[in-house]
């Protein structure tokens, strides 16, 4: 038996040997037959004697019955987006600032890498074994894909070497190669089956599949770019280093990094990648420069939802000409009508592009558009299909002009002006069927309500069916209303009326913000809810009063105002609290005098270890302080986490109080 267990051993690290060659190192050590051989043999062993068995084996990669659903898994620390620059000079007007806010020389090293065109994934490890893998989500939270993760072969199951720390989030790019995706999609064309539109969408559909042998069939790759989290050992002081370190652990990098300096080798690096992209296996959208070092990183910090340290040069965005066919108007939450081109399908981008955005009437007169013309189309950014001007000299005789609508395309009623806006409204709300979904949606939406098992698909049923007139509806749903459903059985049922009647208990800023007031983002329902001690005096309040409030001018205190005083909106009101929607009476004002937080302007940095960033907002807006996301003289005070960067050097310089997560604890408990 002894030889049996040290065979299945000898096995394994011989196969996983092969595989960090094959994928991370694209240097085959073996052929494939004789691959193989070693795997059959290795899984015959394993079944035969089931003691042996272990989950990090190569041969357990596949093997789980397929899911019902994806759980949620929060981020360690959040998986943050990159700002971006589309030409050259702002590449180089980008790389200058960083070169000044860190009185660095021309010399300053970035680290150059792909921006690959995939789904970004962090994959965790505990001492060296993989515990799960999460997709990006909203930065915050991501969805479980352990199991199909698990299926890819070029994720390591369990760390080669040694060094690691005892606790390490690894993030990378999920892709499919393009042969890959050619092959799929001749084989689905051939069955009359539907095909993937680019890769990036086919590697996301296929990372997302409930059963992992799906995903596994798919031959999905993994490119490892960074570091998010780490703990119980250290790191290199370098980025580039980092990434050698993650090579030697088993990870795939890409060989197309590189260490540059200053602008003129950004400049390069841009010019050699341009002209490889062509003939990559791999879709690529840009490229990432990377400051090197760690301590300037540090030194640097952060900008809203983005590192200063880090910026993606996007490739020239693709241009087409098209025809537009006709302009429809949609219908937002709010009731504004945006216009939208219906274009004559074309491919632009690595996507076929069949509508645009065109903003509003002021741009439509802008470009002097008509329905009938040939159009340039642009994916600004490879994202989002923009038109970009008009061709006059191909304009047909019987091009027809672009008309403002008098009637809402939905429900019919009137569409008015917005007073010193471009903005056009149908003036329905509630009645409108367009604005009914849309601000249900936003009503049970997880920053409002947060109605769990209340999705999109579930309030567009629910409406067509006129099941849902305002959000008084939702609250006096059944079992029997929720069965009639697609897709709902007994069990769902049962759960989703237990969210409904567990959201009933939620805090005032939620309710205002759920009620989608125009204008009225998180930030300004907290602010009316420390501002105001209950429904009736928020009700009563005049623009002026209102006015006084930080960050609420005269046109956001007049759309509250105008949707306060608006009887059908003061009457859900009053319906939703006699239906038993409450909330803590003292979490806007009462009992927060005496808090040593009350009426601070505070600000938080780096990352905590306690507490999520929602949960440190809400505490300490209800312990009477104002959140701040950037430090000024009016700061009073900066919570400074892990990794703090450069809002700490700021309010060093200024003389701001700062605290640690410790002290803070101690502030929220007196």
């Amino acid at each position: 038996m002894v030889d049996t267990e040290a065979r299945i051993q000898s096995l394994r690290e011989q196969i996983n040997e092969h595989n960090y060659q094959y994928y991370a190192q694209d240097n085959p050590s073996i052929p494939d037959a004789e691959y193989d051989l070693l795997f059959q043999e290795l899984k015959a062993l394993e079944e035969k004697y089931p003691e042996y068995q272990s989950p990090q084996s190569p041969t357990q990669r596949v093997g789980s019955e397929p899911l019902d659903g994806f759980r949620q898994i929060k981020h360690k620390v959040p998986m943050l987006s990159l700002d971006n620059v589309f030409d050259r000079s702002s590449l180089s007007s980008y790389i200058e600032k960083i070169h000044e806010r860190l009185k660095a020389d021309s010399g300053l090293e970035f680290v150059a890498e792909p921006k690959f065109d995939g789904v970004a994934i962090s994959l965790f490890y505990h001492a060296g074994v993989l515990q799960y893998a999460a997709t990006r989500g909203d930065g915050e939270t991501g969805e479980d894909v352990t199991l199909n993760a698990r299926t890819i072969k070029s994720v390591p199951l369990q760390l080669r070497g040694q060094g690691f720390p005892e606790e390490l989030e690894v993030r990378g790019e999920i892709l499919m190669p393009r042969a890959v995706f050619n092959a799929i999609n001749q084989s689905s064309e051939a069955a009359g089956e539907k095909i993937f539109v680019n890769p990036r969408n086919a590697a996301s559909g296929s990372l997302r599949q409930l059963d992992p042998a799906v995903t596994a069939s798919r031959r999905l790759h993994l490119f490892a770019y960074s570091v998010g989290y780490f703990s119980g050992g250290g790191l290199p002081e370098r980025h580039s280093d980092t990434l050698k370190l993650l090579d030697s652990w088993g990870f795939a990098t890409s060989r197309l990094t590189q260490k540059v300096a200053g602008d003129s080798g950004c400049q390069s690096y841009c010019e050699e990648l341009s002209g490889l992209r062509p003939g990559l296996d791999f879709d690529i959208d840009g490229i990432v420069f990377k400051v090197d070092r760690f301590d300037y990183q540090q030194a640097l910090g952060f900008v809203s939802r983005a590192p200063r340290w880090a910026i993606a040069y996007k490739f020239p965005a693709e241009e087409a000409v098209t025809t537009l066919l006709d302009v429809d108007f949609q219908v937002g939450r709010t009731g504004v009508l945006t216009p939208v081109a219906r274009l004559e399908p074309v491919f632009v981008g690595g996507v076929t592009v069949s509508n645009a955005t065109l903003h509003n009437m002021e741009e439509v007169a802008r470009l002097d558009l008509r329905i009938g013309d040939a159009v340039v189309v642009q994916r600004a950014g490879d994202v989002i299909p923009k038109v970009l001007r008009v061709v006059p000299e191909r304009r047909p005789d019987d091009a027809r002009l672009i008309l403002s609508p008098d009637q809402c395309p939905v429900c019919g009623s009137e569409v008015i002006s917005i007073e010193q806006q471009v903005a056009i409204r149908c003036s329905g709300a509630w009645l409108c069927p367009a604005q009914r979904k849309q601000s249900l949606k936003h009503f049970v939406s997880r920053k409002a309500m947060d109605i769990e098992g209340f999705g999109e698909k579930l309030v567009d049923q629910l409406v067509d069916k006129d099941m849902l007139k305002s959000a008084v509806d939702i609250f006096s749903l059944d079992i029997q209303d929720l069965l009639l459903l697609e897709r709902m059985g007994d069990k769902s049922a049962a759960k989703l009326l237990k969210s409904i009647e567990h959201s009933k208990k939620t805090t005032f800023a939620r309710f205002i913000y759920a009620l989608g007031i125009p204008e009225v983002g998180e930030t300004t329902a907290r602010s009316l809810a420390s501002n105001f001690s209950n429904v009736g005096a928020l009700l009563n309040a005049s623009e002026e009063e209102l006015q006084t409030i930080d960050d609420i001018g005269p046109i956001v205190a007049r759309n509250i105002c105008h949707f306060l005083q608006e009887p059908k909106n003061s009457d859900l009101i009053k319906a939703l609290l006699d239906l038993g929607l409450h909330w803590d009476s003292t979490e806007a004002i009462e009992g927060t005098a005496d808090s040593p937080l009350a009426g601070k302007t505070v600000v938080v940095t780096g990352t905590l270890t306690r507490f999520t960033r929602d949960e440190v907002k809400e505490l300490l807006l209800s312990s009477g302080a104002k959140v701040s996301s950037s430090v000024s003289g009016n700061t009073d005070l900066l919570i400074a986490g892990e990794k703090a960067g450069s809002k700490l050097l700021k309010a060093r310089e200024l003389g701001v109080e700062v605290i640690n997560e410790d002290e803070l604890e101690g502030w929220l408990a007196e």
